[in-house]
């Protein structure tokens, strides 16, 4: 056994340890809260403590100081809907359906928040959801809807279809409600009413922003600092001012509630930055690409009671980690998970394990793929190609010399990670995971994604909504359309 593998279990064992002790502590007996937040199309560069030159944001640089970062935490996909659906799934976008944006997740996958909501918590989600075959910009949800949060166990849900805006129409639990206000803001402040209520169950809770998505709608006083920026890299980095103070108000809401040590707070980005400006830090690449800038995002998890604070990491991490990660966390049974999983538990690097990683992270959205298996990566952009590109990550981050030719044998290596993979996710994308191995169909009209425009539940709402600016284009779209 070598020494890293030797490390690893020695690591996790004493994390177990750590964490019996710690529910054995007057006022730990129940098991900890989860509030899980994602950004939306924010890069990794896009933060004060990565060193961005004009924004900053105080408050997640004082969740980074206050718990652990991850400098190498990775959104399992390039963008948005797949990352959602292997956050929730621990499982590559693929495996689960969600090919790539407004893929509906498939219903026979088994998700963090069934899992959680079977355990005993209570379950929230507040803000973009992305996963019932819906395209365009973010709409409230219909209680009829046969992917909304709720089947895939949400009990409560105040969301919309995809990005929202400055305020926005949202939808609780179905019914349709005007908010005012930033929509981070929002959604935060709808969360915390949700775990203030709960007073006899753990709560886990979902925020998904739609900052600091297009169509870059922002608040005139957010924009100090930033005048001499083009309009839209202004109205974006506002907007993430703008979402930084609602992590504040998050912070302290959960102090102010008085669960804040006991709760397991973590965020990440869903994907790299977009092409607007200082995004991804000096990385290579942009949102929808499988080079470093179009997947390393913010990572940061807090936990008073289970996490030192001030820990930084360049492990590895991913979005498919964070449902195993807290299984391990609560106790969850084996039986939650639909296998194969493509991610692990990070409890040990929460401990302080800096060795390996045991198991590669794949990523494959459409045609571009990727796998990277500790400093290690191999990029094929188009893999129909059959050209693959190896990259060291440690001595070469910005991924500017392929070694394919002076280091074959790395490069036979990861190609054999690669094959793998692929082969076993063949078998899931057939539907081989499952108990009918076989694909239960989609909802008619949401197989690859539909236009919610098009829908004609929708149409009655298109006059009211024309002439705000996350439709306004949408709606002459679909008018031009339909004529």
């Amino acid at each position: 056994m070598n020494n890293y593998l030797l490390n690893g279990l020695l690591a996790r064992w004493l994390s177990r340890i750590t964490l019996l002790a710690v529910f054995a502590l007057p006022g730990f007996a129940d098991r900890p809260n989860v509030v899980l937040v994602m950004s939306d199309d924010q890069g990794w560069g896009q933060t004060g403590y990565n060193g961005h030159p004009l924004l900053k944001t105080p408050h997640l640089d004082q969740m980074a100081a206050s718990g652990i970062r991850f400098d190498r935490f990775y959104a399992g996909a390039s963008n948005c809907s797949p990352t959602r659906a292997t956050l929730l799934t621990g499982r590559s976008n693929d495996r689960t359906g969600v090919q790539t944006h407004g893929y509906p997740l498939r219903r026979q996958e088994k998700t963090i928040a069934q899992a959680m909501r079977d355990a005993g918590y209570a379950t929230g989600h507040f803000g973009k959801w992305h996963l019932n075959g819906l395209r365009g910009p973010g709409a409230p949800i219909f209680k009829e809807d046969p992917l909304h949060p709720g089947v895939f166990g949400f009990d409560t849900w105040v969301s919309v279809s995809n990005f929202f805006d400055l305020h926005p129409v949202m939808s609780r639990n179905g019914k349709f409600e005007d908010f005012e206000g930033d929509s981070s803001e929002i959604a935060v402040a709808e969360a915390l009413k949700f775990i203030g209520a709960q007073k006899d169950a753990p709560f886990f809770t979902v925020i998904w922003f739609g900052t600091p998505h297009s169509p870059f709608v922002s608040f005139l006083e957010d924009e100090k600092g930033f005048e001499h920026l083009p309009d839209d890299q202004r109205h974006q980095l506002a907007e993430l001012v703008a979402m930084d103070r609602s992590i504040g108000a998050l912070r302290s809401g959960l102090r102010d509630l008085g669960v804040a040590e006991n709760t397991v707070l973590w965020f990440n980005g869903d994907n790299g930055g977009l092409n607007l400006g200082d995004t991804v830090g000096g990385l290579r690449g942009f949102k929808n690409q499988v080079y470093e800038g179009g997947l390393r995002v913010p990572g940061l998890v807090e936990w008073p009671a289970g996490i030192e604070a001030g820990q930084v990491t360049d492990f590895p991490a991913v979005t498919m980690d964070i449902f195993p990660t807290i299984g391990e966390i609560v106790g969850l049974d084996k039986s939650v998970y639909v296998q194969p999983l493509d991610g692990t538990s990070l409890v040990s690097v929460f401990d302080g394990y800096a060795g390996s990683r045991e198991s590669p992270i794949p990523f494959k959205r459409l045609e571009g793929v990727a796998l990277i298996d500790n400093q290690w990566k191999i990029v094929a952009p188009n893999v129909e190609t059959g050209q693959f590109e190896l990259y060291d990550l440690v001595q070469d981050p910005q991924e500017t010399r392929d070694l394919t030719a002076s280091q074959p044998k790395q490069a036979v290596r990861m190609r054999k990670l690669w094959d793998a993979f692929n082969h076993s996710r063949e078998a899931s994308v057939a539907g081989m995971d499952y108990p009918e191995k076989n694909v239960r169909p989609d909802p008619v009209g949401r197989e690859d994604g539909v236009f919610w425009i098009e829908l004609p539940e929708y149409q009655a709402y298109l006059e009211a909504w024309e002439d705000r600016p996350e439709y306004k284009k949408w709606v002459k779209r679909g008018r031009a359309e339909q004529k």
